[in-house]
């Protein structure tokens, strides 16, 4: 599937196992109006429901990634039970209200990127940011608090007392700011953050796909339950024991050739 055409808030392209998501509202920096946010739900939903995808790249259109929400649109959707984005067969790309997808995300960001982008890279696997790229967790100035998960994840990502010193002053910060803090995993030159993101997320993918969304499962228990999710490592060390990409992989290391995994 391909979404491209004009007015099409995400623009959807598969590149082999490789789902590519682009937010496309250059002209209003990608500011998130509802439309967009549907659309990237919905974007998550097929990269989760097809077996052929294997990791989702998310990355925007023009200068800036995301300038935040596009309040002036999206403030009248917010009900008395908070605001609800996921359409039928969606999944939530900030892990607020459901799971996610159990696919790995590398984001790749330039210019301003605001509010719900920040959120976005927390609820990602892998960040590869453009020298370029401003951040900030405005919300405060706004007069509502960040919403997307940026209070459950941040201080936890970068330390507490850098999580409230960007919080709570809305202040904005660089690219090499957000690199110390371990935000961002890679800072490279400005407009070389596209395809260096893809090319992290072709060598995800390479990867035996069953051990890859293994390895994210655990990683992300371990946040909530590392007690837990340590119990769950020798039986699921059992389970992937079994399958036939283990096989494959142990060809390829006897053989000293490229693995070509299969998902089972």
């Amino acid at each position: 599937m391909t979404t491209t055409g004009e007015g099409a808030r995400i623009t959807v392209e598969r590149d082999g196992a490789v789902l590519l998501m682009g937010w496309n509202r250059p002209d209003k920096r990608n500011a998130a109006d509802f439309s967009l946010l549907q659309a990237l739900c919905a974007a998550y939903g097929e990269l989760e429901r097809d077996p052929g995808l294997r990791v989702g790249f998310v990355f925007a259109h023009g200068d800036h990634f995301t300038g935040g929400l596009d309040l002036a649109d999206v403030s009248p959707r917010i009900g008395p039970d908070g605001l609800s984005i996921v359409p039928e067969g969606g999944l939530d790309p900030w892990r607020v209200s459901g799971p996610g997808t159990s696919k790995p995300i590398v984001v790749a960001v330039q210019g301003t990127c605001l509010t719900l982008g920040i959120e976005l890279m927390l609820a990602s696997d892998i960040v590869v940011a453009a020298e370029s790229t401003t951040f900030g967790q405005i919300e405060v100035a706004r007069g509502i608090l960040p919403f997307g998960g940026a209070t459950v994840r941040l201080p936890r990502a970068i330390g507490w007392g850098n999580a409230m010193r960007w919080m709570l002053t809305a202040d904005t910060f660089d690219a090499a700011e957000a690199l110390r803090l371990g935000l961002v995993q890679e800072v490279v030159p400005h407009g070389e953050q596209f395809a260096r993101g893809l090319e992290l997320a072709h060598r995800v993918a390479a990867q035996a796909p069953l051990a890859v969304q293994a390895t994210l499962a655990s990683a992300r228990a371990a946040v909530d339950d590392p007690i837990a999710a340590a119990a769950a490592l020798q039986p699921e060390l059992v389970r992937l024991a079994a399958t036939e990409d283990v096989r494959i992989g142990m060809q390829a290391f006897l053989s000293r050739q490229p693995a070509e995994f299969i998902g089972k």
